[in-house]
């Protein structure tokens, strides 16, 4: 009996505790200003609705913003002072997401999720685009986080009672991001299709060609034909300690940087006993402790040796190192003539260097 007694009020407890737990939560209504998506192409919100191959499968932007009513407000130059910055909606900061490179304003844009903002005036709105990320409103905002900012062309529209940004397509390769609400709309183009230029390489690219004058056919007569071309990007050393630190025994360099180091034959030539017929092949070095093994391979469009299959290697040699006269600060090769029909592609930097022995025909 007293057992029973207990376990009626260990139920009651609990049940006591779940109820005052639930009564603890508090469900909130629906926003008067709504949250609701934007996405461009539309229909690519139903992917899942559509064929594989349908060309407005694949999402390009995507827009999360919160949409106030006018309830009889004035809005532009009212609700919304001119001059002034406005988060574009209501609530949280109105959020895009660009799932490829863009270009807005004239700045390209890499894809990721930001922050959007304008300046409202009664000509023109100044969008911004912002990687400072969940923020209520725009006041105490980081102005060092914007990244791009546009004008948003105004013009005149029947009234919208509801906050409303769509897209409007103008041709395959852009599109203007609509802002509508009262008998406002402004315009941002966006560029879906940007110029994608790179900046300066810290390893910038160089090439050597043997003889020296084959590269200036049109200065130089007699023409001397081409017979061995190496294109190759030049790391520096900027106070590194490149073998041993950098560069270790056991690795495989691609004997430069960035791309693979590309050889051209023009002739066939021999490389380690081994003839090498005329085109074009990449370049490898296995470093070892008083030794590099060159490696001369047809995966020539490739940048460096990750997924490297050793089935497209032609020929290995095995090559010496020796101590340069002087530090190289920028790795270096050259193609230097070594008795009749004989050169050395030669490679250094920082304080070693290695030669290729390569005998034309």
């Amino acid at each position: 009996m007293r057992l029973k007694q207990t376990i009626i009020l260990l139920s009651l407890a609990i049940f006591m505790v779940a109820d005052i737990s639930a009564q603890e939560l508090k469900f909130p209504k629906l926003d008067p200003s709504p949250m609701d998506a934007a996405h461009y192409p539309r229909r690519a919100a139903f992917k899942n609705y559509l064929s594989e191959n349908d060309p407005d499968g694949t999402q390009q932007i995507k827009v999360l913003y919160c949409r106030p009513n006018m309830k009889g407000r004035a809005i532009f130059g009212g609700l919304v002072p001119y001059g002034q910055t406005w988060r574009l909606g209501a609530n949280e900061a109105t959020e895009v997401t660009f799932f490829t490179p863009v270009e807005i304003g004239g700045t390209v844009i890499s894809a990721g999720t930001y922050m959007m903002n304008a300046d409202v005036y009664q000509n023109q709105w100044i969008i911004r685009i912002s990687t400072e990320r969940f923020v209520a409103g725009t006041s105490d905002l980081d102005p060092s986080k914007i990244i791009a900012s546009a004008t948003a062309a105004v013009s005149s529209v029947p009234a919208r009672e509801e906050f409303t940004i769509g897209f409007q397509k103008v041709d395959a390769g852009n599109v203007n991001m609509i802002f509508e609400w009262e008998n406002t709309r402004a315009t941002m183009p966006i560029n879906l299709n940007p110029a994608m230029l790179a900046s300066a390489d810290k390893s910038p690219m160089d090439l050597v060609q043997y003889p020296v004058n084959s590269r200036f056919q049109n200065f130089r007569k007699p023409v001397e034909e081409a017979q061995v071309r190496v294109v190759y990007s030049r790391p520096q050393k900027n106070g590194r300690d490149v073998w041993g630190d950098m560069k270790k025994a056991g690795d495989m360099w691609r004997v430069g940087a960035n791309e693979t180091t590309e050889v051209t034959f023009f002739q066939d030539v021999t490389i380690g006993g081994k003839t090498i017929k005329k085109g074009k092949y990449g370049l490898f070095a296995k470093i070892n402790d008083g030794s590099w093994d060159f490696i001369l391979h047809t995966n020539v469009q490739s940048w460096g040796h990750p997924n490297h299959d050793d089935k497209d290697n032609v020929v290995t040699v095995n090559a010496k190192t020796m101590k340069t006269p002087s530090t190289v600060e920028a790795m270096t090769i050259l193609l230097e003539k070594n008795g009749d029909n004989a050169i050395d592609l030669v490679v250094a930097w920082d304080d070693l260097m290695a030669k290729l022995p390569i005998t034309l025909k």
